[in-house]
């Protein structure tokens, strides 16, 4: 990763304003970009994403593209008077581990803002601590509802838990329908096995799916669970192959899923498994010795390659020097952090050109008006804190890689 110039703190006021001079070099992850002239207040923006493990695929994306918006906003002077930086943390995937991270970001007082995470079940342990801080979380991958509107989402009675949280992507009850209509209507399928790995987006994704493509007249033949890192899915695959099944939904993450659909191809069982924005990764179609051709996948809006608000973030992305792609989430991580900037800038305008005292607070409130064009569309925030982008796409592996074959706006 490359090194750069950046501004060592050597104190902090009462007042949250921060008197800065210009030396040393700042450590990978740790962020910030652009020159930093003395007498400036760093602002800083928290990551937190699975940096390492199965899913660091993702989490270096979500890293990388909210360390190009900062760079970006520095470069262009977007807050006169403010350098922006991050500070990224390492989650693994594991709730404990972003619980932590959520403490250790609210323990830095630079901290107005934080992306992430990846995971809806690392994100239901944060959620509190950052809003006993006032601090905004904006996340560009969770889709699990109850998360922004409440526990009896589905009950038909919504009511936001934090107002602290606020998304990019779209919820599990637009991508899980979707993917049912999909299936049902333009795949033509009518008998689905389901099966998901017990964890919080997983289990909730197969069931928003289930409940839709009941409701459609599809017939649900079988159900079953298998566990995140085990890699041994016989006895789920020989079920889905003894129930006649005609296609497979996966609730769950490509590691899982990609073993999965190999071993129900070795069965015999040549049907598609279909599941949601967690196995459209390329690594779900290495993962499996068997060619798994047909299968699908959707994923939170359109292909960020074909959009012509995305063609300066590629370019510019391209041109940083990263050693991982943006992936999926690369966009919606850009967009999230560009929505705590204009926060920022809006407060700091209101608040004649300084960071306030209760910055936190007022980023919180900010944001809530945020309304922006951004790399996937339009960026802002409803009454929940869930984007307005109801934006989807389903993906079809073809030629051993992932092919969009049908893009569109989600209306519930």
């Amino acid at each position: 990763m490359r090194h750069r110039s950046l501004l060592i703190l050597t104190s902090v006021l009462t007042t949250g304003a921060l008197t800065l001079t210009a030396c040393g070099s700042r450590d990978e992850g740790k962020g910030g970009g652009g020159d930093n002239a003395g007498g400036t207040t760093t602002v800083v923006i928290g990551v937190d994403a699975p940096l390492t493990g199965s899913l660091s695929a993702l989490g270096q994306g979500i890293k990388n593209s909210v360390d190009l918006a900062v760079q970006t906003a520095n470069k262009n002077k977007e807050v006169p008077g403010v350098t922006f930086k991050i500070e990224a943390l390492d989650d693994q995937a594991v709730p404990a581990s972003g619980q932590a991270n959520a403490t250790k970001l609210v323990g830095n007082k630079d901290v107005v803002g934080v992306v992430g995470p990846l995971n809806s079940g690392v994100s239901q342990q944060m959620q509190g601590v950052f809003a006993a801080a006032n601090l905004a979380q904006v996340s560009p991958a969770n889709t699990n509802p109850s998360l922004s509107q409440g526990d009896n989402w589905g009950k038909g009675e919504f009511k936001r838990p934090f107002k602290t949280y606020f998304r990019t992507a779209a919820t599990d009850v637009v991508q899980g329908k979707f993917a049912a209509q999909y299936l049902f209507k333009d795949a033509g399928k009518k008998k689905v096995f389901v099966v998901d790995d017990k964890q919080t987006y997983g289990a909730g994704l197969a069931a928003i799916f289930t409940d839709e493509f009941k409701r459609l007249g599809g017939q649900v033949v079988g159900t079953d669970h298998v566990t995140v890192k085990e890699t041994d899915f016989s006895s789920t695959a020989d079920k889905v192959k003894g129930s006649g099944a005609d296609s497979v939904y996966f609730g769950g993450q490509y590691p899982e899923g990609g073993l999965l659909s190999d071993q129900i191809k070795k069965t015999g069982a040549k049907v598609p498994v279909m599941g949601g924005d967690g196995i459209y990764d390329p690594a779900f179609i290495s993962a499996s010795g068997e060619a798994n051709e047909g299968d699908l996948a959707t994923s939170i809006g359109y292909p960020v390659e074909k959009l012509d608000t995305a063609k300066k973030f590629i370019a510019d992305y391209n041109a940083g020097g990263y050693k991982d792609p943006y992936a999926a989430y690369g966009g919606y991580s850009y967009d999230a952090g560009w929505a705590i900037i204009q926060a920022v800038k809006a407060v700091v305008a209101a608040n004649g050109g300084k960071v306030p005292t209760d910055a936190r607070a007022k980023v919180t409130e900010a944001l809530g008006k945020v309304s922006f064009d951004g790399v996937t569309g339009k960026v802002s925030f409803d009454e929940y804190g869930d984007t307005t982008n109801k934006q989807l796409t389903v993906y079809k592996v073809q030629g051993g890689k992932w092919v969009d074959v049908k893009s569109d706006t989600f209306n519930q």
